[in-house]
This record gives C-alpha cells, sequence and structure tokens, in this order.
C-alpha cells in the first residue's frame, strides 16, 4: 500500500473535515436505531443538504412521466399517459440520436435543449435576447462553476489569480478554488442587516486582496446560500459598476430563483440588470451566470442537470470554454431533459396542466409557510437570533452561546458551533451543518438548517430544537 504516500495533498486534505463527522456519526446513529438500539428519537432527520426529494417532498408527476416515457419508450403506447407527455417524450426522443437516450450529445448539451433554455431566460428577463450559442449544458450548476474557476485561474507564476468569495458561502465553491490552487479574497456580507453586501467591504477585500494575488472574478450567490437573502436591484447595479471599474469577471450563482417567498421580495437576475445599465457598462462587463434543476421547485438533485450562460464574453475566450467542455463527457441526457422541463413546464389548456400548477404551488406554499413557521419560533428562542428569510432552501440562525460552552469546546479542541451540532445530533436524531463549513465572522456561531421539508417535520424539527436548545444553554449556564 506504499502508492498511498504518492496521493496529492490537496486530496488527502480533502478528507474528515468536520462535516464529514457529522455524516459519519449520523450514518452510525442510523444503523444503531435500525439495530433495535433504544433512542429518545426514532429516526435521524437529515437537514443537511439541499434535497428537496430526501426531504420527502413528492416528484413533479409531469416530470417523472416524460422522464419514464424517454427512458422506457414503449410507454409512449400506454393510455394512461396524457398527450402533451407522449408529445413532449417524442420530441425529445427525436433529438437523441438513435432515438434512445443512451446515446451521447454534443458536449455542450442538446441543441433544441439549449435553445429552451434561451428562450426561458428571455422571458424570464422580459425580452432581454439570449442565443443558444451562450448556453452551455452541465452535470449540474456546481460543474459549470467548476469549468469556469478553471478558465479563469492561473495556478502558475508568482502571482496566484484571487477569486472574491462572500462570507459565509457553501463550502463546495471553497474547495473548488483551493483544489485550482486559487487565492481566496473574502468578503463579508452583514448579517445585522439581512446578510447584505456593502460596497465599503468588497472594496476593502479588494485592496486587501491585491496585496497578495490578482484579483480577476466577483462570485456572487443570489439568492443567497445558506442564509436566505436576495439582493435588491441597487446592491446588484452597485456590484456591476464595481466589476467594470475594477475589471473583475462575475460568477452569479442563481440557481435559487424560483424559490422566493417574501411578497415584498422580487428575483431580478444580473443579466436583466447589466442589460438595462448604460451602454458601456452592458455591453463590456463580462458575466457568467448559472442555474439548476436541482435547487428550484423540482427538486431533481440526483438528475444532474444544469446550465451555463455567457454575456460579453471575448469570442476566442468563449472558443477555449467549448474546447474546454470538449475535454469531458457530454452532460447526463438525464438532466438535460429535466432542464427542457424546468424551461418549458405545461402551460395553460395543456392536459398535464392542471396536476402540475398545483403541485409547484404546492411546493412553494409548503417552503413559505415553514419559513415563516421557523422566524416565529427563532424568535421566541433565546440565544438564537436570525434574519428575515426572503428565498432559498436554508437558515442560517447565529447562536449566542455562554462562555463555558465555548471554553467547553475549545477544550475539546472543536468550535463551539460544531460541538453545538454533534450534540444535538446525537441528543435529537437532527443532523444540520455547523456555521463554520461555510465561513462566518470572527467569535460568531451559526447552523444552517433545510427548510424544505413537510410541515408536520418540521414542527417535529422545532420542536426538538426548541427542548435541545433550552437543555444545552442550560447545562452551560
Amino acid at each position: 500500500m506504499s502508492f498511498l504516500r504518492e496521493i496529492s495533498p490537496l486530496v488527502k486534505n480533502m478528507f474528515l473535515s468536520e462535516r464529514d463527522v457529522l455524516s459519519i456519526r449520523a450514518a452510525q446513529i442510523a444503523a444503531e436505531i435500525q439495530q433495535g438500539e433504544r433512542k429518545n428519537y426514532n429516526e435521524v432527520l437529515d437537514l443537511s443538504s439541499g434535497d428537496l426529494h430526501r426531504g420527502g417532498i413528492k416528484p413533479i408527476t409531469f416530470v417523472r412521466q416524460v422522464l419514464a416515457a424517454c427512458f422506457y419508450p414503449a410507454l409512449l403506447e400506454d393510455d394512461s399517459l396524457p398527450f402533451d407527455v407522449k408529445q413532449r417524450a417524442n420530441g425529445l426522443l427525436r433529438q437523441c440520436d438513435g432515438g434512445s437516450v443512451g446515446s451521447y450529445t454534443d458536449s455542450c448539451g442538446i441543441g433544441k435543449i439549449k435553445q429552451c433554455v434561451s428562450q426561458f431566460i428571455t422571458r424570464r428577463d422580459g425580452g432581454v435576447p439570449s442565443s443558444p450559442d451562450n448556453i452551455f449544458l452541465t452535470s449540474g450548476s456546481q460543474m459549470a462553476l467548476m469549468f469556469m474557476v478553471k478558465l479563469l485561474v492561473q495556478s502558475e507564476g508568482s502571482c496566484r489569480t484571487g477569486v472574491l468569495i462572500p462570507v459565509p458561502t457553501y463550502a463546495t465553491f471553497t474547495e473548488a478554488l483551493e483544489d485550482q490552487r486559487a487565492a481566496i479574497i473574502p468578503y463579508q456580507l452583514c448579517e445585522e442587516q439581512g446578510w447584505t453586501l456593502q460596497m465599503e467591504e468588497l472594496r476593502r477585500a479588494l485592496h486587501a486582496g491585491r496585496r497578495t494575488c490578482n484579483p480577476v472574478a466577483l462570485y456572487i450567490c443570489n439568492p443567497g446560500n445558506p442564509t436566505g437573502h436576495i439582493q435588491s436591484r441597487k446592491s446588484i447595479e452597485e456590484v456591476i459598476r464595481f466589476a467594470a471599474e475594477e475589471r473583475l469577471f462575475l460568477l452569479a450563482d442563481e440557481v435559487y430563483q424560483s424559490c422566493v417567498y417574501r411578497e415584498d421580495t422580487k428575483f431580478e437576475s444580473y443579466k436583466k440588470v447589466l442589460s438595462e445599465m448604460g451602454s458601456t457598462i452592458s455591453s463590456t462587463v463580462e458575466l457568467a451566470s448559472f442555474n439548476s434543476a436541482s435547487k428550484g421547485f423540482m427538486g431533481e438533485c440526483g438528475l444532474r442537470g444544469g446550465y451555463m450562460e455567457l454575456v460579453n464574453l471575448d469570442p476566442a475566450v468563449k472558443e477555449y470554454t467549448r474546447k474546454l467542455f470538449s475535454t469531458r463527457s457530454s452532460p447526463p441526457v438525464g438532466g438535460q431533459i429535466a432542464l427542457d422541463l424546468m424551461t418549458d413546464p405545461p402551460k395553460p389548456g395543456d392536459p398535464s396542466f392542471p396536476t402540475f400548477s398545483e403541485e409547484v404551488q404546492s411546493i412553494k406554499n409548503m417552503i413559505s409557510k415553514n419559513a415563516c413557521r421557523i422566524q416565529e419560533v427563532f424568535c421566541e428562542i433565546p440565544g438564537i437570533s436570525c434574519q428575515p428569510l426572503k428565498a432559498g432552501f436554508f437558515v442560517f440562525p447565529c447562536l449566542h452561546l455562554p462562555p463555558r460552552a465555548i471554553k467547553w469546546a475549545k477544550k475539546k479542541q472543536m468550535e463551539p458551533d460544531m460541538l453545538y451540532c454533534l450534540h444535538l445530533l446525537e441528543e435529537t436524531g437532527l443532523h444540520v451543518r455547523p456555521g463554520g463549513e461555510f465561513g462566518q465572522r470572527k467569535d460568531s456561531y451559526h447552523f444552517r438548517l433545510f427548510v424544505a421539508t413537510h410541515e408536520d417535520t418540521m414542527e417535529d424539527v422545532l420542536q426538538r430544537l426548541k427542548t435541545f436548545h433550552k437543555r444545552f444553554m442550560k447545562e452551560f449556564s
């Protein structure tokens, strides 16, 4: 086994972080329950990831019917399938070589589906044109982000490439930057003002970054993960002007765009806002935006369907992007079909429309109701504060822990919010993520909780959390 000594340190360092410890322990507890060990709870509730279907939400009927017919075309003869399902499946199969989803596609995706995505973007942005030539279909939006990082980051040379990222942000992207040897330039979101992006903080971070690296890109997650915030139009305009002034490439992660539940809040894409600014800016600021079939009402995480749209890219650079994509196998056909259905759903008058619209509205209502309920409960619990939830699948409350709890955690060589999450898992079976995984201001502590689960389950979660928190605070007070 001596070859293990030759494994890259970058790979070795990816394993056994604190979050792995939690996941491993959660699996152990689930196995103990299955083997008959008595606990104060009957099951481990995994609230650690943004997986809608794992949370008990049923898949959209229309989506699964079309997928089923594409994967098993004999169903097209089944009279139980609505006409529009058969029509859509037939049309999609005609786009596949040999009429089979088992065939390779173009490395950038099926042309008809790219056109469907571009039409969706044009409708979303009130008529701002989108070209299929600028659309790249990928196995999840994360893969598209990884491609762009690979394109932008130069790992060689004395001055490393820097990327500005928000704090907090989700760990996968940070790991991708580290993997490419990029210099990470953190900018803090302002929690006290609803996780807003403050321009003075962005400027401070950029100037600090320039002392040690060459900043080339600015990453934005809007709506935010894990914070559940959404940027105002004014804030987006300020960021775009900043990118123009400082010649930064914008990476706009907008995967939660269809999950906005505050009535006074509206999602506007970076591309739309950019297009409505002065021509000097709208024609020069380079932008890559990302979306996914995983994080909206469909929640089809396992199908791995995502897309990227490029705006204002130099044609030569775009050609390098195509070449980079060609080095990978084509994106999964199932994920591409999911994108087609997400961007071109049933319309009024279609046989599937009534059921489709009812199911989608039910999911949106459930998430909205859960968000309101979580806000109510957290406002009642001493030692927890939470900014208003506006969008996305997560809440990121702040823990105001007693000094004894912090001291005890340090003695155990553990971050205080990690200690809290581990105790929460052991005592209640609730598996959540500690704030340190996403980054947080020094001496502040948080955890991330998945909100998109059945209302009855959420009530159970909140009851377990309230009981545990009261006991934890009392023990360490």
